[in-house]
């Protein structure tokens, strides 16, 4: 059966030692191409005798970054299969990264099995996530919790955790006692609560 042919890129050259010595060891991979760069990737595509159908590509590189580039890469080569293994996990960079081409996106704390893993998933025509990046991408398409309560309410809390009377709380927000009380009548009926000990418990167990 045909090899897998893989390419990195990755400038830390410890990490990057460390992918080609762990994959020259695996029958199903050929590390056909290595480089510390966008730039230096593509301009040894060029040349390269057998190109890959896959690339580990990190994002913090020097020159062209991981993300800036790959728009690049996919231009020179449509088909490459671009798996991201990176330190970063901020949901902008992750949403950026597979809207420019990614397949995949992986964060380097994962062990080399793991990779390998990747790597045979994505050949199968798969993807892959990192459990935790996984996480983040669902959590950003979730339901958004509703906010029970105004701005002005969630001060008016603010203030009554923290332990301060009504007129402390008046003079800080510059409103007048009664209007306090008014939203502290509308917040007890909104959160379906009669007194000042389990409008505290709900804002220490972030229910309002």
């Amino acid at each position: 059966m045909r090899p897998i042919h893989l390419a990195i890129i990755e400038d830390d050259l410890i990490i990057q030692e460390s992918l080609v010595e762990y994959f020259g060891l695996q029958d199903a991979i050929e590390v056909v191409l290595v480089a510390s760069s966008v730039e230096e990737f593509l301009k040894k595509i060029m040349t390269s005798e057998k190109q890959p159908s896959i690339l580990l590509l990190d994002i913090n590189l020097p020159g062209i970054s991981g993300l800036e580039g790959l728009p690049l890469i996919k231009n020179k080569l449509p088909e490459l299969d671009v798996m991201m293994l990176t330190t970063f996990d901020e949901t902008d960079k992750i949403f950026k990264a597979l809207s420019c081409g990614a397949c995949s996106y992986m964060s380097k704390r994962i062990s080399l099995q793991k990779i390998l893993e990747a790597v045979l998933i994505v050949n199968e025509g798969g993807s892959y996530m990192s459990p935790a990046i996984a996480r983040k991408i669902a959590n950003y398409y979730a339901p958004k919790k509703k906010q029970l309560l105004t701005e002005r309410q969630l001060e008016i809390v603010e203030g009554i955790v923290a332990g301060q009377s009504y007129k402390m709380i008046a003079a800080d927000l510059f409103v007048s006692i009664d209007t306090v009380r008014s939203h502290i009548k509308n917040i007890y009926k909104t959160l379906e609560i009669n007194c000042k000990a389990e409008l505290i418990r709900k804002s220490f167990d972030k229910e309002i």
